[in-house]
């Protein structure tokens, strides 16, 4: 009669689900009150109406959301940076990588570290970026030529892209690979 616990089931169905939630809005917060420091709590600006309305899609809490702004707009906040990184991934498929941290030098070597677990590196600044193009609507990263690769290396490409997005301090990460 063991697994037949109906309650356990559930519990586990929503830790994974929370965890994954956790995640998304810990991201969220960190985009929210680095909005609300560049234009000092401001509600009625654009850079931070769009982190908003970003949080609202992921269906993150009111209440969340004012404690971020709060957070951002306050005088005890941390400095947080947005870092650009670029790598090059399986196949020759640009990466280009968004990090928002306090921590400079830890981010970079998180970024370097999940490159070489899976065997790439860095790229040169500039090196990656010019295959991309600024969406203005969405402030998302378009590619401008995109690059076929064959199905393994698609395979390869999505544990990357994977592991680097399970890292809080990592945003986005945008590839032109077909």
């Amino acid at each position: 009669m063991s697994g037949h616990n109906k309650w356990s089931k559930i519990k586990n169905k929503k830790a994974v689900t929370d965890a994954v939630k956790s995640k998304i809005f810990s991201k969220m917060a960190k985009l929210i009150s680095t909005a609300s420091r560049q234009v000092g709590g401001d509600a009625t600006s654009p850079i931070l109406r769009a982190a908003i309305e970003k949080a609202r899609e992921y269906n993150m809490p009111a209440d969340n959301i004012e404690r971020a702004i709060k957070k951002g707009s306050g005088s005890d906040t941390l400095a947080l940076e947005a870092i650009t990184y670029e790598a090059y991934g399986p196949g020759g498929s640009a990466l280009v990588i968004e990090v928002l941290t306090d921590n400079r030098n830890k981010a970079a070597q998180e970024v370097k570290f999940i490159l070489s677990k899976h065997g790439f590196s860095l790229a040169a600044p500039g090196s990656a970026a010019w295959t991309f193009k600024r969406e203005l609507t969405t402030n998302d990263l378009q590619p401008t030529a995109t690059v076929q690769i064959s199905e393994g290396e698609g395979k390869k490409l999505e544990a990357l892209i994977e592991e680097l997005e399970d890292n809080d301090e990592i945003q986005n990460v945008y590839t032109n690979a077909e």
